[in-house]
């Protein structure tokens, strides 16, 4: 992943929890550099370890933590940095959802090694969609969860996320229903 990635992990705790923390974590993770190269490219395992040691000092659910950041993502870090770049895929929820591909697309020409999700709607009602959602990153649907609620918000929404087909199951991929 990209350091911002790491970088907006960094961010979360520190902000909640305080510096100590993160050099806590940073130790346990044996990372000894200062800070994260927004636009390097990190190997995944580091962000897993972070979230696993952050999970461990802060004693939380690493499930719980990953959907703080991401709601996190949207709400503070994406906006900060990339809030043009947000508002070019959607001016409304289902809008947005129905270009995540296409933002991903945006965000690959800048990000060449990003190897993002993918994502596909379905089943739009007024107030109801589905999301199937297909990634080669096993652990990320908490993240997902957080990054929809944070992305409802962005739009005045309380959205409710509920999995609907599991890949693990055996179904073709994770899909998620979503309603407001």
């Amino acid at each position: 992943m990209y350091g911002l990635v790491n970088k907006a992990i960094k961010q979360l705790v520190v902000s909640n929890h305080g510096e100590g923390k993160w050099s806590e974590i940073c130790q346990l993770s044996d990372f000894v550099e200062e800070d994260f190269v927004g636009l390097q490219s990190y190997p995944d395992e580091l962000t897993f370890t972070l979230i696993a040691n952050a999970s461990n000092v802060l004693n939380t659910h690493s499930e719980k933590l990953l959907e703080a950041f991401g709601e996190y993502w949207i709400l503070s870090t994406a906006n900060e940095g990339y809030s043009e770049m947000l508002n070019l895929a959607g001016n409304t929820f289902v809008s947005f959802l129905n270009n995540l591909d296409l933002l991903h697309y945006q965000v690959n020409n800048i990000m060449p090694n990003l190897a993002p999700p993918q994502f596909t709607t379905r089943n739009q009602q007024s107030n109801s969609i589905e999301l199937e959602y297909r990634s080669h990153r096993i652990g990320m649907i908490p993240m997902l969860n957080g990054l929809l609620i944070g992305l409802g918000k962005r739009f005045n929404l309380e959205v409710q996320v509920t999995q609907i087909e599991f890949l693990a199951q055996g179904d073709a991929c994770d899909v998620f229903s979503i309603s407001w």
